[in-house]
């Protein structure tokens, strides 16, 4: 015989004494090679039933848009910019550059509605780089975002004001030479 124990539960709202602020975290990497740590941390948050958003701004190829999000599990969306290539030189056409501030603005207006607890923005430094993102808007996003928001940036040659402004700084390496 099994016997079954009933919990009894409290109906009032789980209200912390304090409000848990998020952390901005930067990896950055001379070659790519983070994203796997990345997305295992966004996996595991999520799984946790967290509120996470992936956003990978030069990688396209696959008619996704900020329209059409990958769901991987129920907590944890996936965007890429809206382009028929990968992004890989700072000169792009009209409809590359659209489709590229769509999603930054869409990327924006969620984080700003405090829809995700969990925001990572791959490659924006090399979009930074590149002159299609502003700096002072990145900053700006940093400052502004709900204080519960963590913000992971990713890319290499990360612009030292965004590595001022983080909490967590990780630089990928290799430990020998080759």
């Amino acid at each position: 015989m099994i016997a079954q124990l009933e919990t009894p539960t409290v109906h009032s709202p789980c209200q912390p004494p304090y409000i848990v602020e998020g952390l901005v975290q930067v990896f950055t990497c001379s070659r790519r090679s983070f994203l796997t740590s990345v997305m295992a941390q966004a996996l595991r948050v999520s799984g946790q039933g967290t509120p996470a958003l992936i956003v990978q701004f030069l990688k396209g190829g696959i008619n996704q848009g900020h329209c059409h999000p990958v769901k991987l599990g129920q907590n944890l969306d996936w965007i890429r910019c809206n382009l028929p290539r990968c992004i890989d030189t700072p000169q792009l056409d009209e409809s590359e550059n659209r489709s590229l501030q769509e999603l930054w603005q869409h990327t924006r207006q969620v984080v700003s509605q405090g829809q995700y607890s969990l925001v990572v923005l791959d490659e924006l430094s090399v979009a930074v780089e590149f002159g299609l993102i502003p700096l002072t808007e990145v900053l700006d996003f940093i400052q502004n975002r709900p204080k519960h928001v963590d913000v992971i940036l990713t890319g290499s040659n990360m612009p030292q004001p965004v590595l001022d402004a983080a909490d967590q700084i990780t630089e990928v390496r290799r430990s020998h030479q080759m």
